[in-house]
């Protein structure tokens, strides 16, 4: 028997009972589609880090507030661990403030490290009340300096960035992002420019419209944001003094960046009056766009691992139902076999038919799963607005071990059915 009569001869051993054989499949299906589905939201994942990473520049420091740490001379943190601070009125006085990043400390890094710093970009941050016209929505405001657009990677697409003399009389002026202009007109494509806008009811004229960055590496709008003079937000606006959240720091180059971590790291640590172990004791953080990308792709390379292991237990199951089911089928087809036999057939006639049936189910159902994986990410992308990107290494992939798994599966089954004695095969009830 040639391999064409022994497909044909499988494929209607199948078509028999199309129930049993849809629902063999099913383990398969799922397996290969939720493999494909897995590694396309993974890359999807990978991607956007990059694209966010890029887009900023591989040469950004970013220094936040960290939690408050001791800041005191050994000598004194031993008076105040044996005494009580009191107030006048035996009241017990309320904690020393933590230190916090300053607007002195941002000049003094930009003025003092010329060699590995760049540009410094001090910000402080909060939620405003907005309103356009009749429209009112809530939105992220940043206070900055001008040096904002070099330093975030951030120039405007419309009209202009606010000037030094905006920030040095406090000005009502901002620049903002697409997604503010989209919900307060409709189009993205609407110049606001030189038109008023509301801030926590004041009125503010805006200079510019930023150019669109899109959603950031945790899914965060980078365009639903607005940016003024820093002096502007934490006089008008936020009620600050000099203290900031959080200030970006362009680096000269790549090269660079270790020796810019350790002279802003050292200077913030004499500012704070901070006191050994260090990293430990240190009241600040600093991050590099580098480590957020290796991050981010060691989080997201873990959940994507976790999950494929997931679906690789699935494609086993069902490559177990396979097995059942062929173990099931020699049993019911016993006398068929022992016919086939009696007429001419060869224990690797029926070997080979049997494997055929398993491969057949394993590769078809590997076929349909990487329609429901594709399908499944196409939906996600559409309609759910996730960043998957479909890797045609893992389709390939997929399939090829689906169909492995078939023949894998299905070799104890036909083996038996290969190896049943015609005779006894023959007299089956």
């Amino acid at each position: 028997m040639n391999i064409f009569e022994s497909m044909r001869v499988a494929i209607r051993g199948l078509l028999s009972n199309k129930m049993r054989t849809m629902l063999t499949m099913l383990g398969i299906i799922i397996g290969v589609g939720v493999t494909i589905l897995v590694v396309a939201i993974g890359e999807g994942a990978a991607n956007r880090v990059k694209e966010t990473v890029a887009a900023l520049g591989t040469n950004l420091l970013t220094v936040w507030n960290g939690p408050p740490k001791m800041h005191i001379a050994p000598a004194a943190a031993l008076a105040s661990a044996t005494a009580t601070a009191t107030s006048s009125n035996g009241v017990p006085a309320p904690p020393t403030a933590p230190n916090r990043l300053t607007l002195q400390q941002a000049e003094f890094i930009q003025q003092n490290f010329k060699q590995t710093v760049a540009a410094v970009s001090p910000i402080v941050r909060g939620n405003v009340q907005i309103r356009y016209g009749s429209t009112n929505a809530t939105t992220n405001i940043q206070g900055v300096e001008t040096t904002y657009p070099f330093v975030n990677n951030a120039p405007c697409e419309k009209g202009s960035f606010f000037t030094q003399s905006d920030v040095d009389g406090s000005a009502k002026v901002c620049v903002v992002g697409e997604t503010v202009v989209n919900d307060f007109t409709g189009s993205r494509d609407t110049n606001m420019v030189g038109q008023s806008i509301s801030i926590n009811h004041q009125e503010f004229k805006i200079d510019g419209i930023l150019a669109p960055k899109g959603t950031g590496a945790w899914g965060q709008d980078q365009d639903d944001i607005i940016v003024m003079p820093i002096t502007t937000a934490m006089q008008r606006i936020l009620d600050r003094n000099l203290t900031i959240d959080f200030m970006g720091v362009r680096c000269t180059s790549l090269a660079m960046m270790p020796l810019a971590t350790q002279e802003i790291a050292s200077y913030l640590r004499v500012a704070h009056h901070l006191q050994p172990p260090f990293p430990a004791n240190d009241d600040f953080e600093i991050h590099s766009a580098t480590q957020l990308l290796q991050n981010q792709q060691s989080v997201t390379g873990t959940m994507t691992t976790l999950l494929s292991i997931v679906a690789v237990i699935s494609l086993v199951v069902g490559g177990i139902g396979i097995m059942n089911i062929m173990l099931v089928s020699v049993t019911e087809r016993t006398r068929e076999i022992g016919i086939r036999k009696a007429i001419g057939a060869t224990p690797r006639d029926i070997l080979l038919q049997f494997l055929i049936e398993a491969s057949i189910i394993s590769i078809l159902g590997g076929i349909i799963g990487i329609g429901v994986g594709i399908g499944g990410a196409v939906i996600l992308a559409n309609y759910g607005g996730w960043n998957v990107i479909v890797v045609p290494a893992s389709v390939v992939a997929a399939l090829v071990v689906s169909a492995g798994i078939g023949m894998f599966f299905g070799i104890y089954p036909a083996s038996k059915a290969a190896a049943l004695n015609p005779i006894d095969a023959l007299r089956f009830e």
